[in-house]
């Protein structure tokens, strides 16, 4: 009996050991060093610890820009700047005074990109993994978590039987639905090129900015259903059957009319799992970039559907290889009938220097011709979640 309690404490001492040596193992390789450290001033130092390197660079969203060439044409991206490095081998570099805002960055070791070994916050966006930090006040707040009743972020899977594949959404529901009998309205809100289902909810910050302005009033509770658009995929990558692989900016088909023909199908499945008010007058869709090209698609398609749209720095007109489909054959006809339908708020917004601000004002001088009525926003910058996250944060007000 004695050996056999004697033996049970040695494997349960080896259990603890075991699990110990391992948490020792990341607590040994993790280096002691601040990075990002934001000073009292609102600036940034940022440090890297690698002796052996000949250049270690900085990139993030907070510096100045540069034009580089796309498949879209001349773009702004941040430019690059150089660390310096002490006799420790340890580089560092302390930016301006930075403005509120979600930020992000990484470094470049000898011509080969990295992450920040010292912070632990990242985002993906398309193939690209960042790190981010935010400095706060003013809209920045918008984006942290605060202090307040914070709603839900569930990931959930719903039938398409018109694209044939159980396919996977993320879908917020605002603080006291558990435990209310409300009914919401609801906004659905849809991803730009290279995104899925998770982009608005980790680079868009969606749960944060309408946990803070459902709390202070700003913004009437609702529902906000972040569908998939990429009808070749059931989720985002590596959360889907299709297992492990490097995503694309441009998934087969995406922009093609088939999401824009079967969104009703998100449409029917929110309606049935969730207490909605399911009527015209509390739906809303908005998206940014190609989302904004769906949403223009698909509140003009299903005409009678929505009464709040939203374009951020929306692609507008089909591709050519698109246009003779049933869904983009009839553009001036059905903005017409969801005019006389009557809309609560059609609302545009985008930077100036956006690559695609030319095709909006085209758009816009469309609608003004019809005499459609539309709110304007117009902001400083280009294709970039800054401004995205900020067109949410002055539409979500406006909705219901």
């Amino acid at each position: 009996m004695f050996s056999k309690i004697k033996h049970g404490i040695w494997a349960l001492g080896a259990f603890f050991m075991l699990n110990t040596t391992s948490a020792q193992e990341a607590l040994f390789g993790a280096q002691e060093i601040k990075s990002p450290e934001i000073h009292a001033d609102n600036s940034v130092t940022f440090r890297f610890m690698a002796p052996k390197a000949d250049s270690v660079k900085l990139t993030g969203d907070f510096l100045p820009t540069i034009k580089i060439q796309t498949q879209f044409g001349p773009m702004d991206a941040p430019g690059p700047v150089h660390l310096s490095k002490d006799d420790k081998g340890l580089w560092s570099f302390t930016s301006q005074v930075l403005s509120p805002e979600l930020y992000s960055y990484s470094f470049e070791v000898d011509g080969v990109k990295v992450t920040d070994p010292n912070n632990p916050f990242l985002i993906r966006d398309v193939a690209s993994v960042t790190n981010i930090f935010i400095i706060g006040g003013g809209h920045a707040d918008l984006y942290k978590v605060n202090d307040i009743p914070h709603g839900t972020v569930a990931k959930r899977w719903y039938d398409s039987p018109g694209l044939k594949m159980d396919r996977r959404l993320t879908v917020y529901t605002p603080p006291g639905y558990e435990s209310s009998t409300d009914e919401y309205p609801v906004l659905y809100l849809l991803h730009g090129a290279g995104g899925d289902e998770e982009a608005w909810s980790d680079l868009g910050r969606t749960a944060q900015i309408m946990d803070n302005l459902i709390a202070s009033g700003k913004a009437k509770p609702m529902i906000v259903v972040m569908p998939n658009g990429n009808i070749s995929q059931d989720a985002a990558p590596g959360k889907g059957s299709d297992g492990f692989y490097k995503p694309q900016f441009m998934a087969p088909g995406t922009m093609q009319g088939s999401y824009e023909t079967n969104f009703m199908d998100i449409v029917k499945f929110t309606e049935s799992n969730y207490r909605v008010k399911a009527d015209k007058a509390h739906r809303a869709i908005a998206g940014l970039s190609m989302g904004g090209f769906h949403s223009m698609h698909i509140s003009r398609y299903h005409a009678n559907v929505f009464d709040y749209v939203g374009l951020f720095s929306a692609a507008i007109m089909p591709r050519e290889n698109a246009a003779g489909l049933d869904v983009y054959s009839d553009i001036d006809g059905t903005l017409q009938t969801q005019m006389d339908n009557g809309l609560e708020l059609y609302y545009i917004a985008i930077g100036k220097t956006d690559f695609l601000f030319n095709a909006n004002k085209e758009f816009r001088k469309k609608l003004d011709d019809m005499g459609m009525e539309y709110e304007y926003l117009e902001t400083d910058g280009g294709h970039i979640w800054r401004n995205w996250r900020v067109y949410l944060s002055e539409f979500a007000p406006k909705l219901f």
